[in-house]
């Protein structure tokens, strides 16, 4: 990956305090055009876009050598070009509202939430506001009332469809924090627990929080024609796996109260949604050559295509990008290419 802009500024010039070109900055990230248009560039966005670089990059930095495990040069377009002027947004939104935010981050397995809410959390703090990452995941129902499920209906073989996580506990949660009733107990869920099937741990104990990034999977995905799965891509092709994928729209329905909490929403999408697929058996690749259990390439397969079985990324996704709903307005549209590069609104960031 090239770091155009830091091929034309030196890093060390920059973090020194130096003076430097606003324009060699702006229109040296390959984002320039898209930025200007989402983030409003100017001299005074520039400048304070860099003084916040020089005061997030020592906690930036031990992020990604120590959390992330990843080179910190691979990671400073995006952090330049993205994460910060991102930041910068969505803490002048929740200034504008007067209460906490609630920021819905969508997107398929491998797309990097996890990663972004590390980063946007950091850079928030810079900021002076407090944020909590909420995954979709730490809502799962309890292991025993989820083994009760799957006696009720076999096909639920693994967590995660529409119909395992406990709404009530999401919906009272963010109930809390809006109506700004702090203490709050935020519960979590450890996916190591019980040789890997997974429950709830240690709930965290939080007294202010400004911004919940709230992740997932389907976070925000709405209910579609049930019709549409009569002619439904692959995997979805036996009269089985329409029923099932019917099953989970009817589930999906459930959720839309959970969803009409949420302030704005960002869609991580991937070029091609078949992109799962490669980084879940790269993940697995890199766990077993460490020393650890993982899956077989097969068992990979199945796992993932049971999810876009249970809500194709083509039927549920797009809908949103292509006429965001005036309930959940989609600010943003972040796109993943294979290599793990994001793009927005017609520019390229590197990973």
């Amino acid at each position: 990956m090239s770091n155009s802009w830091l091929n034309q500024v030196s890093l060390a010039s920059l973090l020194a305090g130096e003076s430097v070109d606003w324009q060699v900055l702006a229109r040296g990230g390959r984002t320039w055009e898209a930025g200007a248009k989402l983030f409003g560039i100017t001299p005074e966005v520039v400048e304070e876009r860099l003084s916040l670089l020089r005061c997030v990059f020592p906690d930036f930095k031990q992020l990604c050598e120590n959390n992330l495990q990843i080179p910190t040069e691979t990671m400073l377009q995006a952090l330049w070009d993205l994460w910060l002027p991102l930041g910068v947004k969505i803490a002048s939104s929740r200034k504008s509202l007067g209460r906490a935010m609630i920021e819905g981050i969508l997107g398929p397995q491998g797309t990097g939430k996890t990663t972004m809410c590390q980063i946007l959390n950091l850079v928030l703090r810079h900021l002076g506001y407090s944020s909590l990452s909420l995954s979709l995941d730490d809502l799962y129902k309890t292991h025993s009332d989820r083994l009760k499920l799957r006696q009720q209906d076999p096909r639920l073989i693994w967590r995660g469809p529409p119909g395992t996580h406990d709404i009530h506990l999401g919906l009272s949660l963010l109930d809390q924090i809006l109506q700004d009733k702090f203490p709050v107990t935020v519960p979590r869920f450890d996916k190591s627990a019980l040789s890997g099937a997974g429950d709830r741990t240690t709930p965290e104990i939080i007294d202010r929080v400004d911004i919940v990034l709230f992740e997932g999977w389907f976070v925000g995905v709405l209910p579609i024609d049930p019709e549409t799965f009569t002619n439904a891509p692959a995997p979805i092709i036996t009269p089985e796996d329409q029923a099932f994928a019917r099953h989970m729209n009817q589930q999906l329905a459930a959720y839309v109260p959970l969803w009409q909490k949420i302030d704005s929403l960002i869609i991580l999408k991937p070029t091609d949604y078949r992109f799962s697929l490669k980084w879940r058996k790269e993940a697995e690749h890199k766990m077993i050559a460490a020393g650890f259990s993982g899956m077989n390439d097969g068992q990979i397969e199945e796992f993932v295509k049971y999810f876009w079985r249970s809500l194709h990324p083509e039927l549920f996704i797009e809908p949103l990008i292509k006429s965001s709903p005036k309930s959940l307005p989609v600010d943003l549209v972040i796109e993943v290419k294979e290599d793990h590069s994001l793009s927005y609104g017609g520019g390229v960031t590197g990973q």
